[in-house]
């Protein structure tokens, strides 16, 4: 399935826990002040790429401990990325976690959800959510894997269960 891609990181120590591949999606209607990817703002811009190439490069990496998708922001083309973990999911290797970040928050998602937009079937493919629009106001460099203090990092298996956004404390994430 193609998507609109602004970039692969192939290695990264900061996009989520343990060593990662990460996916940054192209298109963002958010247009949070301070963000530090406005390239990807544009829902035309990037290059088209087929979520068959992206997953053999993860195949190929034998360290990983996941995939982060960013962006732009990946619930914007929530299709192509829940087709993406969801064969990362079914790699034939130690299994993969899957983090997605996101300007809308868990709440936003789970009320909008439907058929055509693929929310849920992203958020069902999803270990860890980081949710909620970057607040410039509220930045901080000392939280892990957040850039302002209103964003969550949710476990979404758990939020699904529980039906409410189940965030890991800062002690928690400390240790991940």
């Amino acid at each position: 399935m193609k998507f609109r891609c602004a970039g692969l990181t192939p290695e990264s120590i900061v996009d989520g826990p343990g060593y990662r591949f990460t996916v940054w999606t192209q298109g963002c209607k958010h247009h949070c002040e301070g963000c530090q990817n406005p390239q990807t703002w544009d829902m035309n811009g990037g290059e088209e790429t087929d979520t068959e190439d992206v997953l053999a490069q993860i195949a190929a990496d034998p360290l990983l401990d996941g995939v982060t998708l960013s962006g732009g922001d990946p619930f914007y083309q929530a299709k192509p990325m829940a087709e993406l973990a969801k064969k990362i999911h079914a790699l034939d290797t130690p299994k993969l976690n899957i983090v997605a970040y996101t300007g809308f928050t868990y709440e936003e998602l789970i009320a909008q959800a439907n058929d055509e937009n693929g929310y849920m079937e992203l958020l069902k493919e999803c270990d860890y959510l980081v949710d909620g629009r970057f607040v410039l106001a509220q930045r901080s460099l000392e939280l892990k894997f957040r850039g302002s203090r209103n964003q969550r990092f949710i476990d979404v298996r758990k939020s699904l269960a529980e039906g409410k956004a189940i965030a890991l404390d800062d002690e928690t994430l400390s240790l991940m």
